[in-house]
C-alpha cells in the first residue's frame, strides 16, 4: 500500500516537472498589430527554428528573400537574396559570402544578430512569412502600415494565446 503511494506520487512529480518544463519552453512568436499570427518552438533538435521573409523592395521594386534562424533569445540573419542593388541591401564581401546566382545576388554566412524583429506591411511590398512549410501573406492579412513583431519568449508569457496555434 505504501509502495503504491510512493509510485503514484513519484509519477505525479515527474508529470508535473515535464509540464513545467514545457511551460518555460522558448518559443518564437509572430504578431501582427499585437495579434498572434503564428508560433513555433524556438529550436528543433540542436538547431534554431528557421523561417523566411519575402517582400518587394520599396525602392528597387524587386523581390527580396531573407532567411533567418532563432539563436538564443534572438535571431541571426543567415542569407539574403535579391535581384538588384539598392538602399539597405547588403553587398560588401566583408559582410559574408557574396555571389551572383543566375539572375540574383546572394549573400550568405552573415553574422547579423537581432534581439527581436519589427517590420511593417507596406503598399506593394507583399510582405510574406514562410514558417514550417506554411505561407502567411501578411500583406493580405493586415492593412499597410501594420507593425509585425517577431520575438522569442517562454510559452508561459503567452499561454492563453498559445493553445492551438502552434505550427509544428
Amino acid at each position: 500500500m505504501i509502495k503504491n503511494r510512493i509510485y503514484f506520487y513519484g509519477y505525479l512529480l515527474i508529470l508535473g516537472l515535464l509540464c513545467l518544463s514545457l511551460f518555460f519552453q522558448p518559443t518564437v512568436f509572430f504578431y501582427g498589430n499585437g495579434e498572434l499570427i503564428a508560433c513555433a518552438p524556438a529550436s528543433i533538435g540542436q538547431e534554431g527554428q528557421r523561417f523566411s521573409l519575402r517582400f518587394i523592395h520599396s525602392v528597387q521594386k524587386t523581390p527580396v528573400r531573407e532567411d533567418l534562424m532563432v539563436e538564443g533569445d534572438g535571431f541571426r540573419l543567415l542569407r539574403t537574396e535579391y535581384q538588384s542593388f539598392g538602399v539597405g541591401l547588403p553587398f560588401l564581401e566583408s559582410e559574408g559570402d557574396f555571389r551572383q546566382e543566375g539572375g540574383a545576388y546572394v549573400l550568405e554566412h552573415m553574422d547579423r544578430r537581432f534581439p527581436e524583429l519589427s517590420l511593417r506591411t507596406g503598399v506593394g511590398t507583399q510582405l510574406t512569412l514562410y514558417l514550417n512549410g506554411k505561407e502567411y501573406k501578411l500583406y493580405e492579412m493586415f492593412p499597410p502600415g501594420t507593425q509585425i513583431d517577431i520575438r522569442v519568449e517562454p510559452v508561459y508569457r503567452k499561454w492563453t494565446e498559445y493553445a492551438g496555434r502552434m505550427d509544428l
